[in-house]
């Protein structure tokens, strides 16, 4: 079986794509260890170990989870990596009561009418809720995600403020690679909607739409080479051109 096929894919010298039902989260290796970015659904276990593999690692050489925010779809893997490997997640502080209870999230629509309105989004949301996103564990997290500080993990991310997606959303730059997360601030695919290429996450998920469009510009201030999101495939043609999209595509 291929690493593609495992949902484990490698999309910069040091990073690895971690991704199941359209949704990412990232690791990060480093000389001094490994970063993972945003911790998935609980049903990405199996797949992060796949990614360790490869690496000739284990869950005991990750040194610390970095959240972009607290959504469920986020923090799935990290009460289990605390638990069983000690390992800490960071989240910027307008999002640790969010992490710790992941469901309870302010949104803009109501989410029950997007199944009826966007029909081929349906087996993705499927494939989700297969992964365990009903069952999330909400997290203590540890603060530490300051906005334009580089966080002293491997890699040194450094945190970009990008709220309105959640009140605390931070994307993450890796300045050297020409790498940008920018978790659900600016995606490839809706899941509520199941459109791809760049754009917003709908309305149903989102806290303040006009706030994340206005935080689309910090994005594309870093010039970011390649982008990460936190769900759909990664953007090769660079934040500014991705944003361009977003704003084109406008939010559901």
């Amino acid at each position: 079986m291929t690493r593609e096929r495992e949902g484990v894919t490698a999309v910069a010298d040091g990073v690895l794509r971690i991704h199941r039902a359209g949704v990412n989260c990232y690791l990060i290796a480093a000389a001094d260890g490994l970063t993972l970015v945003d911790a998935g659904l609980p049903g990405m276990w199996r797949t992060l170990r796949h990614a360790l593999d490869g690496l000739g690692a284990t869950p005991d050489d990750i040194r610390a989870v970095v959240l972009t925010h607290g959504h469920f779809d986020h923090v799935g893997l990290c009460d289990r990596l605390k638990a069983e490997h000690h390992v800490a997640s960071h989240i910027h502080p307008a999002d640790s009561e969010l992490a710790r209870h992941p469901y309870r999230y302010d949104h803009q629509a109501p989410r029950w009418r997007y199944p009826f309105r966007f029909p081929a989004a349906n087996p993705l949301l499927l494939a989700m809720v297969a992964a365990g996103a009903l069952w999330v564990e909400g997290t203590k997290t540890r603060d530490g995600v300051t906005p334009g500080i580089a966080m002293d993990v491997p890699g040194r991310p450094v945190p970009v403020w990008s709220p309105g997606h959640t009140n605390g959303h931070c994307g993450f730059l890796l300045a050297d690679k020409g790498v940008l997360f920018t978790g659900d601030a600016l995606v490839t695919l809706d899941p509520y909607t199941g459109r791809t290429g760049p754009r917003m996450v709908a309305r149903a998920a989102t806290a303040d739409a006009e706030t994340n469009l206005l935080s689309l510009d910090r994005l594309a201030d870093t010039g970011a080479r390649l982008v990460l999101p936190g769900h759909g495939a990664p953007d090769e043609g660079g934040i500014r051109r991705a944003v361009d999209q977003a704003r084109r595509a406008g939010i559901a």
